[in-house]
């Protein structure tokens, strides 16, 4: 069986996340105070108790996500239940890209949570000098892309796809009144209950610029090294271990759509057969099922299931 290692993005943060295994790991533990040092946070203290409110603050948010994933690929290791030659590869959703490059050695916890603060408040700031948002359609890429076209020849705004998730999953980013028009074109064609997302702005589009630019200048002072294991760049859907390349895509991945379904095609082009899941995230499985029912998909995002994991079990 050919593992591939999964890691979720913004939007899968809930109060309690990665707790238990920092509780029960020493190894796990270990990464939440690292990671709280390098940046002056008590990120275990924040995701134990919360609030949501602080939680959902970007800047917050991406490291403290960031932080639950690594503490999970720890207690994976420490348990025994996941060895570093089991994994084939490494891949993750938006801000999941950055956890995946730490499991496959890339970059230091240090800089992944220094670079996602940074690519947070990026983000943040690009937010609040365009007013955005994303909105969920239940249709095909193809569809979504005509409705944001008709959009935008509407408005003279922005308005494109931004997440290729799944067959009939899309999520589109814009200027508000661009989603507004785009909502509004999706129910004239039939596509039902568009739903506007609860984020900052408009992610994964040219609105974004501000914060591909921070992202940018962060990385030139970080050393990323050559991953272990290929990992697979949300911006281009193949795996790579190219230095260059993974820096480039880092940072054309905060204004370029997310290719997450191609991602999995081409993961199981190349022999990938099961991923595995991590805290805080559940649903990227269940995309992964959709996309291809060839691949077992592994929750681990409490050592409830890293118990059944280790027990050749499924969660």
């Amino acid at each position: 069986m050919s593992t591939a290692l999964l890691f979720p993005g913004q939007g899968a943060q809930k109060v309690g996340m990665g707790v238990d295994f920092a509780d029960a790991y020493p190894a796990a533990a270990k990464v939440f105070e690292q990671a709280s040092e390098a940046l002056g946070l008590d990120l275990l203290g924040i995701c134990r108790e919360g609030p949501a409110e602080t939680l959902v603050r970007t800047d917050i948010q991406q490291p403290a996500i960031l932080t639950a994933g690594a503490a999970a690929h720890a207690a994976l290791l420490a348990s025994g239940a996941l060895k570093e030659e089991d994994v084939a590869a490494c891949f993750g959703l938006s801000l999941g890209e950055f956890t995946a490059l730490y499991a496959a050695g890339a970059l230091s916890l240090e800089d992944a949570v220094v670079l996602v603060r940074e690519r947070g408040l990026g983000m943040q700031e690009a937010s609040e000098a365009n007013p955005s948002s994303m909105t969920a359609l239940r249709c095909e890429h193809d569809d979504a892309r005509e409705i944001c076209t008709a959009a935008t020849d509407r408005t003279g705004g922005v308005c494109i796809l931004a997440n290729l998730n799944a067959p009939g999953q899309s999520v589109i980013s814009g200027d508000l009144e661009s989603l507004d028009a785009a909502e509004a074109i999706a129910a004239e064609k039939g596509v039902r209950r568009p739903t506007r997302l609860p984020v900052a702005g408009a992610f994964h589009s040219p609105l974004m610029e501000i914060g591909a630019v921070r992202l940018e200048a962060t990385l030139q002072g970080i050393d990323i090294k050559t991953p272990r294991v290929p990992v697979y760049s949300n911006v281009t859907a193949e795996a790579t271990t190219d230095v260059d390349t993974i820096r480039k895509n880092l940072v054309a991945q905060v204004t370029s759509p997310v290719l997450f379904m191609d991602s999995v095609t081409n993961a199981a082009k190349a022999g990938v057969t099961r991923v595995i899941e991590t805290a805080p995230g559940r649903v990227l499985t269940g995309l992964v099922r959709r996309i291809d029912s060839g691949i077992d998909g592994v929750n681990v995002d409490t050592t409830e299931a890293l118990g059944a994991l280790s027990g050749g079990g499924e969660s």
